[in-house]
């Protein structure tokens, strides 16, 4: 039996608003969605789990306005998790995804994600295993493949993080043929213009992007390139 087409699902751009003008962030997730962006990428930080500290449930309630019916896609670089799910939920997230290594039970902390009304995610650093994820794919909406180190943005991307890209894709389709279920698989770390096309035909079907769309002086024209990129050689 073939494999599931990498395009299975429709190709995402999420801005990650750590790299927008925190000054003016509501105006910020406005624009950039005007600008046909898809998801807005909202990055936790606790300085404990990863060495940074950045915005937590209160900043996430205060943009949601400014979102409108697009998807607060929230990444939890916290340890621990549970605490704080029911608060980024009732804060406006769409889907919460989380570090295993910042939680006892995986299972468990999906399991509260869902039972809050969000769509679930797990997060894999670039040294964690797939493996991590094998036995929790029926519980997972998303799986997100760190392309850098956790912590700050503006990073390069980790070439390795191609196989292991190839390889979740894999899982994935093979999990969607056993079970009909379709998990997104997103990337987050030194996404740009020119390794976009490369990181898609890895099997990426949403991207994270920071300092690739809020550093450029033209938005839209980005995020268009992005896309197009995307598309021609994913």
């Amino acid at each position: 039996m073939s494999s599931a087409p990498n395009n299975a699902l429709p190709m995402l751009i999420a801005p990650s608003i750590l790299s927008a003008d925190f000054a003016r962030l509501g105006e910020e997730v406005k624009t950039v969605l005007a600008a046909g962006a898809d998801w807005i990428h909202f990055d936790a930080m606790d300085n404990h789990y990863v060495p940074n500290l950045t915005i937590g449930p209160m900043v996430c309630s205060a943009i949601k306005p400014y979102a409108g019916s697009a998807l607060i896609d929230v990444h939890l670089m916290v340890e621990p998790v549970d605490a704080l799910v029911p608060m980024f939920a009732k804060a406006g997230a769409g889907l919460i995804s989380f570090h295993p290594e910042a939680s006892k039970h995986v299972d468990r902390t999906l399991q509260i994600i869902r039972d809050h009304g969000c769509q679930a995610g797990v997060v894999l650093n670039p040294a964690t295993p797939l493996a991590c994820v094998e036995h929790v794919l029926d519980r997972l909406d998303l799986l997100l493949l760190m392309s850098v180190n956790p912590g700050f943005g503006g990073q390069s991307f980790i070439a390795s993080t191609l196989p292991k890209l190839r390889q979740a894709r894999a899982l994935i389709d093979r999990h969607a043929r056993e079970s009909g279920q379709r998990i997104r698989l997103e990337v987050d770390g030194g996404v740009k213009l020119d390794n976009i096309g490369e990181i898609a035909a890895a099997g990426a079907d949403t991207f994270v992007a920071g300092s690739a769309i809020f550093g450029s002086s033209d938005y839209s024209a980005t995020i268009a390139q992005l896309r197009s990129s995307a598309r021609r050689l994913g």
